[in-house]
């Protein structure tokens, strides 16, 4: 069935309406289902702007629907989808709070961390609030939440919430990857697998030691010897160290 915003028969005299083109002031025609149009006194292409393009952002047939998207409206549609994935991930959990509240903890340090470095932000991202989305199902199982059962059980998870927000194949593949050995590093590691590792480092030391003024050598050789990322390293010592004598 046609998307009925799409559907011709249910539009009324709104449908067709003209813009000011932003760069010579030329007016453009618009219909209501164009994504863009180009202007055809510059040849500037301008997005719909009558349109937010709200349901384009997640929906998998988009491009379908409305054509080839612009490139505003791809870069939305990932920052949709970060957002989707967290909400998704706290209905997975349920009233886990505990859980829900260290996997936001790590994506807000995935994010700084990332930012310095210049990794993936969505793949980063979407990676922290799903690194542990199998600990449910290990302990379902095995009765453990050992990394070794969260490695297993993870990445299926995650598999199907991805799959059904529509997020594309290599995002999926990588995100799947990274979940599959997140607590253990291999000999050579992407750039966003360093960002996640980093981010979830701090928050687990964090929790485990709320009394951080108690464990400042203890930090400080972990610092010293356990993160990927300078910035992450950078991060941690703001963190866990910053306002005690050193």
């Amino acid at each position: 069935m046609q998307c009925p915003g799409q559907d011709s028969r249910y539009w009324d005299f709104h449908a067709i309406f003209e813009a000011q083109c932003p760069k010579c002031g030329h007016s453009v025609e618009f219909f209501k289902d164009d994504a863009s149009r180009k202007c055809g006194s510059c040849g500037t292409r301008m997005l719909n702007p009558a349109n937010d393009f709200g349901c384009a952002a997640y929906c998998p047939y988009a491009e379908q629907c409305l054509g080839t998207l612009p490139p505003e409206l791809l870069a939305k549609k990932k920052e949709l989808l970060k957002d989707r994935v967290a909400i998704a991930m706290k209905r997975y959990f349920g009233e886990d709070f505990r859980r829900i509240g260290h996997a936001s903890r790590v994506a807000r340090y995935a994010e700084e961390i990332g930012r310095a470095e210049g990794s993936n932000p969505a793949i980063t991202l979407i990676t922290a609030y799903l690194h542990d989305i199998g600990i449910k199902e290990a302990e379902r199982k095995f009765n453990s939440s050992a990394a070794r059962y969260q490695h297993q059980e993870g990445p299926p998870v995650a598999r199907q919430i991805l799959t059904g927000l529509g997020a594309a194949p290599a995002l999926i593949d990588e995100v799947c990857d990274i979940i599959g050995h997140h607590h253990t590093p291999r000999p050579e590691e992407t750039l966003n697998f360093k960002v996640l590792y980093d981010a979830d480092l701090i928050t687990n030391l964090e929790e485990e030691h709320p009394d951080k003024a108690a464990h400042q050598e203890h930090f400080q050789k972990i610092i010293a010897r356990s993160f990927l990322t300078k910035s992450g390293a950078a991060l941690a010592q703001k963190v866990l160290l910053s306002g005690f004598d050193r």
